[in-house]
């Protein structure tokens, strides 16, 4: 099945931007739906950003909005999180998923 390698996660101090990439063993990822999805200590994991297999659709919940963005480049079987304006509660593992595939998750810690 596909695997699925997130990267891009760290730390950034408060108002900063980072952007994740997760990038999938081969092309059956591109007509698949990605989301990101990220989990804080202590907490559930929770749904941030979605896309349609075409790109032309995107999901996003009310605590990110305006924040972060969603793309993906067919051609390196990649998937994009952009995050900006981070604050300290966007501190989580971020994890990329298709279906019942996930990633191994990437770190990120919004911190002065």
């Amino acid at each position: 099945q596909v695997q699925l390698v997130e990267s891009g996660g760290g730390l950034v101090q408060p108002g900063g931007s980072l952007r994740l990439s997760c990038t999938a063993s081969d092309g059956s990822f591109n007509v698949a739906i990605v989301s990101w999805f990220r989990q804080a200590p202590g907490k559930q994991r929770e749904l941030v950003a979605r896309i349609s297999s075409s790109g032309l659709t995107t999901t996003y919940p009310d605590p990110v909005k305006g924040r972060f963005t969603i793309s993906r480049d067919m051609a390196k079987n990649t998937v994009y999180l952009q995050m900006n304006s981070l604050s300290p509660e966007d501190t989580a593992v971020y994890y990329c998923n298709v279906l019942t595939i996930w990633g191994q998750g990437t770190q990120v810690i919004v911190s002065s």
